[in-house]
């Protein structure tokens, strides 16, 4: 172990950005003009490589590192155009040495070869780094949403979660002005919380549940409330990292909106009598904005009748303020979606493009790519024996695993796996993440001990070595990098997240969008401590994975959204995400699935990746109130006692929806065809929100036996708030099998705006 240990050293927490000098936080020697002349002539096969050089091997001949430097450059290297000098593009002097320089590929692998040179690099494009996620999303702080929502200033989002950490620098209020009058909300006074620290950027934190150990406070010793609310509305902070991964300048997705915390969850969970609670004075205290990243994992939704939490939240839609909810991390298992009543919008996790490189070399030559958050590098460990093991703590004992590296094959490996199995004596752990398919989708934890995640096709490779390999050996190799850019494919649907159909009704698509949520850097909580007994680290900011992630970033885009749009119902909001969500990644290809195979469904991605600047200004929108959702549940022939849960002062259904609760106006179409009939009418309408008169016209993709009328095919709208209805006639034309599944699209296009709704067609015997 221990001479495992000696070749790993602490990655440095400074990120070398290349690609944008200005903002790195290496020293740089800026060159003359002539080198950025130099960049402009370069040959078309070039690249910028960093050389990185030994300073102890400079040749005596050369009275300074840049006169070798030039010597290098002039030798492997030559131009007739330039002095080699003034090729240099950067130097580097503090926490490497070396130098940056335009190469071909051939001039890169002599200059390797050169005596002093310790290692030549491509540089790949990286960027100042965030959170990343709101500028993956399509925020820019010059122009769109952020510039014309003021950052959502002003807006109240309550979070519905394990309290909050008021130390964190994530929530100074710096810039901001007071909180609106009519706001009701307040900070409590509790043991180990400082309600003084409450300021304009945190307007409120009430506690609706007790700590283990009976203290009734609105802190967290969690670290989820505190991670979402900064993830949602986090103030700008600069040199936010976790262990030099994903360094740069932190902020939430509206970072000018307010924080109001209901603390209604502990260690343990979350209570449903504190949650409904929690939701009640949020919406009574005035918040626009619920954020709960909480569900019922790995069972059957309730009817919406008797689900108290889905009553409660109705009570808040109705009061106008907007509800997000995480759909669950049970994936890909089918109709795994929990939160899944119309009134909430449920939100998916999906990647942005970013990774945490690591590989693991195996014994035959292999090289397996993994994420991993382990904070020391390494350029190989040296071969270490493998085994294989449940990874609970009984299974991991000295005799079984010591000195050796342990591949988990529970498939839900974390970072406790790794404490025991350093308790143990072991040298290092391959966590496998079962659900995952693609490496860009597999979550990066900070093991304690070498280690590093692989998804479930690396860990295929893996198995057949280990069983034809009699004494299977590996190596780590730990870069210590966080890489951003295009070669990361993205956004890519995370396997954990949990899918549809929706089990209580097919009819209403649930999840209903994809939105950031693996691999997230956001505040974290200074009295959280994970496992305090054996690791008691504390960290500013910490990188998460779920739903539970996705959610905030949603909330924070309705929060921009309420911001400019103050007058829209919760129903106009969702439409506003679900219509303008966008269905390809980053390589103009279809979002990828990491929990099945090819593209993603709508019953995994909903409607695609919320975009932001699309979802301020929709052109049209599909609302729903009160009266709606009150026909739509009539639909089910719920009795008049249980619909008056929802609406108290109802006496009998009056009206149900024609066709039933596939007419709800709702952003998403799900026709379901059964042994009774084969033509199914659906009938929308949509609000024009946009100031100009618009003429849209229609186009439909629909599988294979399947034809479709829409009556009409072009709407005139002139003026805002301008009501028009269609209908849909859908016939199926062959018979397909019982439980199957099949997509589309209906797309209402103008000049100005496109209306994109999914369209979801299944076959019942």
């Amino acid at each position: 172990m221990a001479s495992t240990l000696a070749l790993l050293w602490h990655c440095s927490l400074i990120v070398l950005v290349l690609a944008q000098p200005t903002h790195s936080s290496t020293v740089q020697i800026q060159k003359p003009k002539d080198a950025i002349a130099e960049q402009k002539t370069h040959p078309s096969s070039s690249h910028t490589y960093i050389v990185q050089t030994n300073h102890l091997a400079k040749p005596s001949q050369f009275a300074t590192l840049d006169r070798w430097y030039s010597s290098m450059v002039a030798t492997h290297s030559p131009r007739a155009t330039s002095s080699s000098s003034s090729r240099l593009m950067h130097t580097y002097g503090t926490v490497m040495h070396g130098f940056a320089v335009r190469l071909t590929d051939d001039e890169a692998r002599r200059m390797l070869r050169t005596p002093g040179v310790a290692g030549v690099y491509k540089s790949r494009v990286r960027y100042t780094q965030t959170t990343r996620s709101p500028e993956f999303m399509g925020l820019n702080e010059t122009f769109g949403a952020w510039h014309d929502s003021n950052f959502g200033d002003g807006i109240i989002i309550g979070f519905i979660d394990t309290g909050i950490w008021p130390e964190s620098a994530s929530f100074n209020d710096t810039g901001l002005g007071p909180v609106r009058s009519t706001w009701k909300g307040r900070c409590v006074d509790a043991e180990g919380f400082n309600a003084s620290l409450c300021n304009n950027k945190l307007v409120g934190a009430k506690v609706f549940t007790a700590e283990l150990d009976g203290a009734l406070t609105p802190s967290d010793k969690v670290g989820h409330g505190t991670f979402v609310s900064g993830t949602a509305a986090g103030s700008e902070v600069r040199g936010a990292s976790l262990s030099g991964f994903s360094s740069g300048t932190a902020h939430g997705v509206a970072s000018n909106a307010r924080i109001a915390m209901y603390k209604a969850c502990n260690t343990d969970g979350c209570d449903e009598h504190g949650l409904v609670a929690a939701i009640d004075a949020a919406v009574s205290d005035g918040v626009d904005v619920i954020s709960m990243s909480v569900g019922v994992e790995g069972s059957t939704n309730p009817q919406f009748y008797d689900d108290v939490v889905a009553i409660a939240m109705f009570g808040a839609d109705r009061s106008g303020v907007f509800v997000v909810v995480g759909g669950g991390n049970s994936g890909p298992e089918a109709s795994s979606v929990v939160n899944v009543a119309p009134w909430m919008t449920t939100v998916g996790a999906a990647t942005m493009d970013r990774v945490f490189p690591a590989t693991l070399k195996l014994g035959n030559g292999a090289v397996l790519r993994g994420q991993s958050l382990y904070a020391r590098k390494a350029n190989g460990t040296g071969m270490l024996p493998v085994v294989l093991a449940s990874c609970g703590e009984n299974d991991l004992t000295p005799d079984k695993i010591a000195g050796k590296v342990v591949v988990c094959d529970n498939k839900q490996s974390d970072v406790k796996s790794g404490i025991y199995v350093q308790s143990a004596g072991g040298a290092g752990l391959v966590a496998v993440e079962g659900t995952e398919r693609l490496q860009e989708a597999v979550p990066g934890q900070a093991f304690i001990l070498p280690g590093l995640s692989i998804s479930d096709t690396e860990r295929k490779k893996l198995e057949a070595y280990m069983s034809s390999e009699p004494y299977p050996v590996a190596s780590f190799v730990f870069s210590c990098d966080t890489v951003t850019g295009p070669e990361n494919r993205a956004p890519v649907v995370a396997g954990f997240s949990s899918r549809g159909p929706n089990s209580v009704v097919p009819e209403i698509m649930k999840p209903d969008l994809v939105a950031p949520g693996v691999n997230i850097l956001a505040a974290w909580s200074g009295a959280a401590l994970s496992y305090p007994d054996v690791d008691p680290t504390r960290t500013e900011y910490n990188i998460m994975s779920g739903t539970s992630v996705a959610c905030p970033h949603v909330a924070g885009v309705a929060a921009l959204i309420k911001k400019v749009h103050g007058d829209w119902t919760p129903a106009m909001v969702r439409s506003a995400l679900i219509t303008t969500a966008k269905i390809t990644d980053n390589a103009d290809g279809a979002i990828l699935d990491s929990g099945g195979v090819g593209s993603a469904t709508p019953l995994a991605a909903g409607a695609g990746m919320v975009v932001p600047a699309l979802a301020m200004d929709p052109g049209l929108v599909y609302d729903a109130g009160t009266q709606d959702y009150v026909d739509f549940l009539c639909s089910f022939n719920y009795t008049a006692p249980q619909i008056r849960r929802f609406v108290p002062e109802l006496t009998k259904c009056r009206t149900a929806l024609p066709g039933g609760a596939a007419n709800l106006n709702y952003p998403a179409l799900v026709v379901v065809f059964d042994g009774d009939t084969s033509v199914r009418r659906l009938t929308r309408t949509v609000t024009m929100v946009s100031e100009q008169p618009e003429t849209y016209n229609v186009t439909v993709a629909v599988p294979h036996g399947v034809k479709v009328k829409v009556t009409p095919t072009t709407m005139v709208l002139k003026r805002q708030k301008e009501k028009k209805s269609y209908t849909v006639e859908f016939r199926s034309e062959t018979v397909k099998p019982a439980g199957s599944w099949e997509f589309g699209h209906i797309t209402w296009m103008s000049d100005e705006h496109k209306v994109r709704s999914a369209v979801g067609l299944t076959w019942k015997a």
